[in-house]
């Protein structure tokens, strides 16, 4: 999906666009994909128990069906750029609205193990293509100076449907009678907590109908009124568009399609602003935040917390992502993306550190396990406390970055492969917490501070600061 740079913007894109309202409808239409994105990745949260119980499977087994997803998400990730540089991002949505739709109606009524997970393996390429063509759509779509709060609306949804997934989670749960397991309406109420999900997924599918292709790949097939009408829609009647179109047009006839070899170069293999967008994807998975969001319930009932106040905690605490992420979008083009991943790093080393120290105090007698009450009290805090300096931060900067670092001519295919290297670091972390809990839960956090404090000097060394610059300077 080449998202081509725009040229520098005179002082009249600089204003208030007049259509600014329509312009936030878009992209929330569009990051409607990354609300799917948080709700379909958080939302097996409430059912891991019950899948474990209902299939007889292990914790190795058990992480490979919760982790099959991610698989999922790399094939999207890695496939998504290209397929929208032929077919449009508009389509992309479309399909990825229907491949949500089959894997909540799958997820819901699996007659094996394996089928569940291959139905986790197709909502994972629909995350994968959404965790990429929403950051790209809505930054080819946004004005200047509203972009990197128009590009956090990713996080924002992301975060959102983890919360609604968790509130629905906690709904099932307390019609089932606190039973994972309990029936209604003839289906387990874990079934049905998968697959509500049907009804956002065809909510995305609508919205795509209502919302307009993107300029740069409209003039990129030859459609140059549409992509009039689209810039003045977004960019005011105040702007040129005959000029924009021209510059637009220009800077596309210096470029080709993007393709893996654009990321070659260098001692290492890639350009290092690739291994940077790698990094920053990397580092964000390890910290293990979605350590949180896949198992928060099971590791709370892991120190003794009673399913249905797991199921709160986990509630509560993507309330806080939530806070959290509205005040990253509120500074992230007033502070700057580098201040706050720093901020962010360092709130979530010492969070991380506490909860370590907190599980380290983990007891098991007669088989009911336990924290001390003080033990227990910071290790809720420090879960809290790390989920609200991620979400504040590296939640949010690193989809605004993706959007943003990459020179025009390998945008798409860079992303493709960050987005690619996010999910893998995901996958990772998913399917090594069981067993690590299981060894050590302490020795668990233990490393996932380790790569919060590793994260600060990749921060003040490599990251770039794109507040306040045009996506042609990038690069």
């Amino acid at each position: 999906m080449t998202s081509t740079p725009q040229a520098p913007a005179p002082e009249g894109r600089k204003a208030r666009p007049e259509h600014l309202s329509h312009v936030i409808f878009i992209a929330a239409a569009a990051a409607m994909g990354g609300f799917l994105f948080g709700y379909d990745s958080a939302v097996i949260n409430g059912a891991v128990v019950a899948i474990k119980d209902r299939f007889d499977v292990g914790s190795e087994a058990l992480a490979q069906v919760i982790a099959a997803a991610l698989i999922g998400c790399a094939i999207g990730a890695a496939t998504a750029g290209r397929i929208a540089d032929r077919i449009g991002r508009i389509r992309v949505m479309q399909i990825a609205s229907v491949l949500f739709t089959a894997s909540a109606i799958g997820s819901a009524l699996p007659f094996a193990l394996w089928d569940l997970a291959m139905w986790r393996v197709i909502g994972g390429i629909a995350i994968g293509m959404a965790s990429v063509i929403a950051p790209a759509y809505i930054a080819e779509v946004s004005p200047s100076a509203y972009r990197g709060r128009l590009a956090s609306f990713q996080q924002a949804a992301i975060v959102t449907g983890i919360a609604i997934s968790q509130l629905v989670n906690w709904g099932v749960l307390n019609l089932a009678n606190g039973d994972q397991r309990g029936r209604i309406g003839g289906l387990e109420a874990w079934q049905w907590m998968l697959g509500i999900m049907v009804i956002p997924a065809v909510l995305y599918g609508l919205l795509s109908f209502v919302i307009p292709e993107s300029p740069r790949y409209l003039i990129s097939v030859g459609r140059h009124d549409q992509a009039r009408k689209v810039l003045r829609d977004v960019e005011g009647k105040t702007v040129n568009l005959d000029t924009r179109v021209a510059e637009i047009e220009q800077n596309m006839r210096h470029e080709r399609k993007p393709s893996f070899s654009d990321l070659l170069g260098g001692k290492f293999l890639f350009l290092p602003i690739v291994w940077i967008g790698i990094g920053l994807s990397v580092f964000q998975q390890l910290v293990g935040i979605n350590v949180i969001f896949y198992y928060s319930s099971s590791l709370w009932q892991s120190v003794g917390i009673n399913p249905e106040s797991s199921f709160f905690y986990a509630f509560e605490t993507s309330i806080v992502n939530i806070i959290g992420t509205v005040i990253a979008m509120v500074l992230v083009d007033r502070l700057g993306r580098k201040p706050l991943a720093l901020i962010g790093s360092v709130g979530m080393a010492i969070s991380l550190g506490l909860a370590a120290w907190a599980f380290s105090y983990k007891t098991e007698i007669d088989g009911v396990v336990s924290l001390p009450s003080l033990q227990g009290t910071v290790a809720l805090f420090a879960a809290n406390f790390f989920v609200l300096f991620f979400a504040l931060s590296w939640g949010v900067v690193v989809w605004v970055l993706l959007g943003e670092m990459f020179p025009g001519k390998i945008r798409a295919a860079a992303l493709g492969v960050a987005a690619s290297a996010q999910w893998i670091a995901n996958w990772l972390i998913t399917v090594t917490f069981p067993s690590l809990s299981d060894w050590n839960l302490s020795g668990a956090y233990i490393i996932y501070t380790i790569f919060a404090v590793l994260s600060i000097p990749f921060i003040l060394k490599w990251v770039p600061e794109t507040k306040g610059k045009a996506l042609e300077e990038m690069g």
